[in-house]
């Protein structure tokens, strides 16, 4: 996968609407599970490949040291070099002191092609280190967009849980409404209203019965004193 590849995926990933996708989906939470379990691996894959992309710069900028490193050492021995030239030349040896400048040439034409390489190299590990840097903020920005929807889905799985049980709820209120005449409840309120009002019938009845029963009595004792006041006046003895 190539640098720019995973810049224009990490970017895109990054950059994504949650709740246009969401308002597009038939199963809000169905299309969040799916969600994250793409941007998880995503994120995984760019992270691989951000990670070999940061090791890559990080051998350029290594040989960029090793080649000013070099550099500054050749330039070390050519001075040396050409320092035991002139002291040789000035002993009178003017073949060794050519041969200690012919030494000093080949280290500073070293030290130039160590220069050169790490010149060349700048732009480089420049324009890879603005890369990377936008690489890792996409990362982030990847990894944020991964909590906002686990957060989501988590707010979306709980709202759904609340809104059923107070559907539940609701249902079974309106199954015992005991307002409703066909209800269980006012049938068995009617059912006893009845028991109650044969009791209070069998009550009255109970007690016409008896002031009857008291009735029949006193007109037995009226019968008897009308036949002894009769017996009465037969005999003489009127009272």
């Amino acid at each position: 996968m190539s640098k720019q590849t995973v810049l224009g995926r990490v970017t895109q990933l990054a950059k994504a609407n949650i709740n246009a996708l969401l308002d597009q989906a038939e199963d809000p939470q169905k299309m969040l599970d799916q969600l994250i379990r793409d941007y998880t691996n995503n994120i995984s894959e760019a992270e691989q490949a951000v990670a070999t992309t940061i090791g890559n710069l990080r051998m350029m900028e290594a040989d960029h040291t090793e080649d000013v490193d070099a550099a500054a050492e050749w330039g070390g021995k050519a001075l040396a070099a050409s320092r035991k030239a002139d002291e040789l030349r000035a002993a009178g040896s003017a073949a060794d002191a050519d041969r200690f400048d012919n030494l000093a040439k080949v280290a500073l034409g070293r030290q130039l092609r160590s220069e050169k390489e790490a010149k060349t190299a700048e732009p480089t590990i420049a324009a890879q280190t603005e890369v990377v840097d936008k690489l890792k903020s996409g990362l982030d920005a990847m990894r944020n967009k991964l909590t906002e929807l686990q957060s989501k889905r988590d707010e979306l799985v709980a709202r759904a849980k609340t809104a059923q049980a107070q559907n539940t709820m609701l249902d079974a209120v309106k199954n015992i409404d005991v307002m409703d005449p066909t209800s269980d409840l006012a049938r068995f309120e009617e059912k006893v209203r009845r028991e109650e009002a044969m009791a209070l019938g069998k009550q009255e009845l109970a007690a016409s019965s008896l002031d009857a029963q008291f009735e029949a009595l006193d007109d037995l004792g009226r019968s008897s004193e009308v036949e002894a006041r009769l017996a009465a006046l037969k005999s003489g003895k009127a009272a």
